[in-house]
C-alpha cells in the first residue's frame, strides 16, 4: 500500500489573477455567442442529458486517513446528478464529445472553501483522466479555438502554429470510446485536498453491460437501465505521494496511483422529471462549491473559480 503524504504543496504566480480573469472573459465572450444562437446556457457542458435524484453513502469501515471532511462519519446524503454532453452547441449524442458527470451533496456542514458554511459539495467530473493541456492559459486557448468556424481555426493556426498538434491531439482524445453514462468511469481531472492530503476524485461505474445502440441517445439508455433498477458508482480517491507522480499543478498527467473507495453513489429508480430537470439545469455546479476541507487545489482549478463565477453571472444561476 502507497502511504499518502501531505507534502504537496501550490504553486502561485503573481500574474495569475489577471491571467485568469482574460481567460474568463474568453469563456464568457463564447458563452454570449452560443447563447445567442442556441438560447442561454452554460459556457460548456450546455447539453444537459438527464437531471437525477441520487444518494450518496459513506460506509464505517474506511481506513483512518481516509476519514477527512465528507467523508469523516458514516452518513447518507441525499444528492442531485447532472449528466451532460461538452460540445458549445446542441449536436447529436452520437457526435465525440466530452461527457460530464456533476453531483452535488446536500446536508453538509462546516467551514467552505469559499467561506461561510458548506450547505453542499459538489462534484465536477468528466470522462478523462486528465486535460488535454497541463495549465489554463494553453487551455483556453485550445477550447476557444476549436469552438470557432474552420476558418477561424485555419486563421489561429496559421498565426501560432504551435495550436495544430495541440488540436490533432483534442481531436483524437474527443474520440476515445464512450459506453455510456450508466458503464463509463468518471473523473476529476484535477485535485483537490482531502484534509491535510490531496487526491483526484474517479467515480467507477458497477454496472458493465453495455448497449451497442446506446450512442443514438445517452439519455434513453439512462432512463431504460433506471426503470429496470437503480445505477451503483463507487466514489473513489488517488492520494497525492509525490510531485513526479501526482503533480498538483500540471492536470494534463494521469496519476497512477491506486483507488480508494470512500463512499458509494445510488441513483435509484426513477422517471424522468421535467421540474427537476429544470432546476437542475438553472443550478450551479462548480468545484468550489466545496468544504474547506475539499477545496480545489492546482492552477487549472484555481482558474476554473473565476471562469465558472463569470459563467454563473452571466446566465444567472442559481
Amino acid at each position: 500500500m502507497i502511504e499518502p503524504s501531505v507534502e504537496w504543496r501550490e504553486v502561485v504566480h503573481d500574474d495569475e489573477a489577471e491571467r485568469h480573469r482574460r481567460q474568463a472573459e474568453r469563456f464568457v465572450e463564447l458563452q454570449a455567442r452560443r447563447s445567442g444562437e442556441f438560447g442561454a446556457g452554460r459556457a460548456s457542458h450546455r447539453q444537459q442529458v438527464a437531471a437525477l435524484r441520487a444518494v450518496l453513502t459513506v460506509p464505517s469501515d474506511l481506513p483512518e486517513y481516509a476519514q477527512q471532511g465528507l467523508f469523516r462519519v458514516p452518513d447518507t446524503y441525499d444528492a442531485w446528478v447532472r449528466l451532460s454532453n461538452g460540445g458549445f452547441n446542441r449536436a447529436p449524442d452520437a457526435v465525440p464529445d466530452v461527457h460530464g458527470f456533476a453531483v452535488k451533496v446536500f446536508g453538509t456542514s462546516g467551514p467552505a472553501a469559499l467561506g461561510g458554511e458548506a450547505v453542499c459539495q459538489d462534484l465536477v467530473l468528466i470522462n478523462h483522466e486528465r486535460l488535454s493541456s497541463p495549465t489554463s492559459e494553453e487551455f483556453t486557448t485550445l477550447v476557444t479555438t476549436a469552438a470557432g468556424t474552420s476558418g477561424q481555426v485555419l486563421r489561429a493556426v496559421a498565426r501560432q502554429p504551435s495550436l495544430f498538434p495541440r488540436l490533432r491531439a483534442a481531436s483524437a482524445a474527443l474520440k476515445t470510446p464512450f459506453s455510456g453514462f450508466a458503464t463509463q468511469d468518471f473523473f476529476s481531472a484535477a485535485p483537490i485536498a482531502f484534509g491535510p492530503y490531496a487526491v483526484r476524485v474517479k467515480l467507477a461505474a458497477r454496472a458493465d453491460q453495455v448497449d451497442p445502440r446506446a450512442s443514438g441517445d445517452w439519455a434513453a439508455d439512462v432512463h431504460a437501465r433506471l426503470a429496470d433498477g437503480p445505477l451503483h458508482y463507487d466514489l473513489q480517491v488517488q492520494f497525492f505521494v509525490d510531485e513526479q507522480r501526482t503533480p498538483i499543478e500540471d492536470a494534463s498527467v494521469v496519476w497512477d496511483t491506486p483507488c480508494l473507495t470512500v463512499a458509494r453513489l445510488t441513483v435509484p429508480r426513477q422517471r424522468p422529471d421535467p421540474a427537476l430537470a429544470d432546476e437542475i439545469e438553472r443550478a450551479s455546479f462548480d468545484p468550489w462549491t466545496a468544504k474547506a476541507e475539499h477545496r480545489p487545489l492546482g492552477e487549472v482549478m484555481r482558474a476554473r473559480r473565476i471562469a465558472y463565477a463569470a459563467s454563473r453571472q452571466n446566465r444567472d444561476a442559481q
